[in-house]
């Protein structure tokens, strides 16, 4: 992960004064920290080092392996105080409950320098997030780009790990940020990184939710904890104002249960923000006299324009420059993305993978469509799986020929999850590939082909290992054979 070239040592018996809750074993007289990360393997000299509980083993058992390597500190729990011998240790009841903050003390809290515009939701984090930051550029900042897709700063980017960096990783990156002048951020927040405390000790300008359908019950054990992870973002200790869309049922209660300010939209009908009424029909925007055509494709990325333009207003940016820069994206990357090999009929892909979503793309792809909508659709493995039979059937009723395969089955049987999303009037095949080659082979002109579940994903996950896969190569194999 990044970090800056220049930080500033830290003397960590400052820290005690900024968290609370904290017991140290050993001096931290003339101790300075310049980092600070939970990975071991990724320690470097003057490093915090978090020892943190895990699942499958103590962060505290690979300390010697991290003070070897030059870390200076380690913060712990009681259970891994124990095992800690050679530098002092701070030690906490909850270490990731306050290991945000003090990595957000280590990097001199460089949120609070940038103006951060969060997003979260079941679906539509990662096209808002694009849409947030192309107004926010068009608004003069530079800017940098947090999400499922990609990491960007100003004008590099690199690919991302996950949805939402680890608290360690994120506070550095805003330093990295700080340090190249970056001045606003947009990000998706997923609920995982909500429960886990990767965002604590970042303070949002604004935060944008999108909706809440059937998702990650693997890891949520019912959709009420799912709606209280994501409504942990409009507290006061992380959100100065909310930006929330009331179309959604969720939406609404969370407008009735925030406890920040909040600014809500519909994507249908008429709403007010500021005396500046908020206008769609289904393809375009409008904020008072201001509007525009948003160029992603389905009725739904209104609704994340709304979302994005209401934010950006929110955050400074003036309205008819908000709106431009929205409606200026030309895409973003496997979301309703195009694949045109000059064949007679629509290919898309795009990352749906809930069944609100999958039903929605296709209602969308349905409205534009003339002749016949083929879907080809997998679930994950490893993932939530009573969604599974809900997405194929969400495939057969959208569409006119469902095509069930294999997404990443990670450690499951592919034919196993195929039982599970099995319809009656679905077709099956296993192989990813097999079965875009059959989805195209079927289309005639007039009708569309989309390739659901993976977007922009490059890679494979089959029993751990990962293998080169991109839907929108494959598809443009298929289609010049």
């Amino acid at each position: 992960m990044l970090r800056p070239s220049h930080p500033t040592p830290r003397a960590l018996a400052e820290v005690l004064g900024e968290v609370s809750g904290l017991r140290v074993v050993g001096r931290l007289d003339g101790v300075l920290v310049t980092g600070c990360t939970h990975d071991s393997r990724a320690v470097q000299p003057g490093d915090l080092y978090a020892g943190l509980p895990g699942a499958r083993a103590h962060g505290a058992d690979f300390a010697a392996e991290a003070i070897a390597a030059g870390a200076v500190a380690v913060l712990t729990d009681e259970a891994g105080a124990a095992r800690i011998g050679g530098v002092p240790a701070l030690v906490a009841g909850a270490p990731r409950a306050v290991l945000g903050e003090i990595a957000s003390w280590v990097h001199g809290h460089p949120s609070q320098a940038l103006t951060v515009l969060g997003v979260t939701g079941t679906n539509g984090k990662t096209t808002t997030a694009f849409m947030l930051e192309a107004g926010l550029r068009a608004g003069g900042h530079r800017t940098g780009l947090l999400g499922t897709v990609l990491t960007r700063i100003g004008d590099d980017a690199v690919p991302s790990v996950r949805t939402t960096p680890e608290a360690t990783d994120l506070h550095a990156l805003f330093a990295v940020m700080v340090e190249q002048q970056v001045t606003a951020v947009a990000m998706e927040v997923s609920s995982h990184a909500l429960a886990y405390g990767r965002v604590d000790g970042v303070r949002f300008d604004v935060a944008a939710f999108t909706n809440l359908s059937q998702d990650h019950l693997d890891f949520h054990h019912d959709m009420e904890e799912y709606f209280r992870a994501k409504a942990s973002l409009f507290e006061p200790s992380r959100t100065d104002v909310g930006v929330v869309n009331v179309d959604d049922p969720y939406g609404r209660r969370l407008l009735a249960e925030a406890q920040v300010p909040i600014v809500s939209f519909g994507a249908e009908g008429d709403w007010v923000l500021h005396d500046v009424e908020l206008r769609s029909d289904g393809s375009t925007f409008r904020l008072g006299e201001v509007s525009a055509s948003v160029q992603l494709p389905g009725g739904f990325n209104v609704s994340n324009a709304a979302a994005a333009v209401v934010s950006l207003v929110q955050a400074g940016v003036p309205v008819a420059v908000a709106v431009a820069g929205v409606a200026g994206l030309p895409g973003v990357p496997g979301r309703m993305e195009r694949i045109d090999a000059g064949q007679p009929f629509a290919v898309l892909v795009d990352y749906a993978h809930t069944p609100d979503a999958v039903a929605t793309l296709l209602r969308s792809v349905r409205d534009v469509t003339p002749g016949r909508v083929i879907v080809v659709l997998g679930c994950g493995g490893d993932r939530d799986r009573g969604k599974r039979p809900l997405m194929g059937r969400a495939a057969v009723e959208g569409a006119d020929i469902a095509i069930l395969t294999s997404d990443n089955p990670r450690s499951e049987d592919p034919l196993a999850i195929l039982a599970e999303m099995a319809q009656p009037d679905a077709r099956q095949e296993v192989d990813r590939r097999a079965a875009i080659a059959l989805a195209v082979s079927l289309a005639h002109a007039g009708d569309a082909v989309v390739v659901a579940g993976k977007g922009h994903e490059t890679g494979q996950d089959v029993g751990g290992v990962v293998l080169p896969f991109d839907d929108r190569e494959v598809l443009r194999e298929v289609l010049s054979s």
